[in-house]
């Protein structure tokens, strides 16, 4: 399986490529392969954001960014885009675009890396959870006090 940053030009069309086709199977809007390229080239280029493709095709992209932390020297990591084509899921591309995102955050010094995912993507929730991600507060409050954690977002 091929994996490979995105970070020339090749990379980051085929990177643009593949978010345009995320949104345009949800049929959320889009600004089309080329922007989101030229885009990335510059979130890449401010060194806040590392962009992982998979596959031959390439077929998979995860798009991370970096936050300054709070409580620690250490940043945050956001997964803000992780896509795989229909056609391609469940050959294990998801899950290695995942493992390597986690090791460039722990090679960066990450304290913690977050996400969200849609309720009823139940198949995103099974491999975020194989891989240690919870959508529990903790580990502080002993397990009997701990919540659920909720994403909320508004377009400004």
């Amino acid at each position: 399986m091929t994996l490979i940053a995105a970070a020339d030009d090749a990379g980051l069309a085929a990177a643009g490529r593949l978010l345009d086709r995320f949104n345009r199977e949800y049929d959320d809007p889009s600004p089309g392969p080329e922007w989101l390229a030229d885009r990335l080239r510059a979130l890449i280029g401010a060194g806040r954001t590392d962009v992982l493709l998979a596959g031959d095709g390439p077929d998979g992209i995860l798009v991370f960014r970096y936050l300054e932390g709070i409580w620690s020297d250490g940043d945050v990591a956001y997964v803000a885009e992780y896509y795989v084509v229909p056609e391609r899921r469940r050959l294990g591309l998801g899950a290695a675009l995942l493992e390597a995102t986690l090791a460039r955050c722990r090679e960066r010094g990450c304290d913690h890396v977050f996400l969200h995912t849609d309720e009823g993507d139940r198949d995103a929730h099974r491999l975020y959870e194989r891989f240690g991600f919870s959508n529990l507060t903790g580990p502080f409050p002993p397990a009997r006090n701990r919540e659920r954690m909720y994403v909320y977002e508004r377009a400004l």
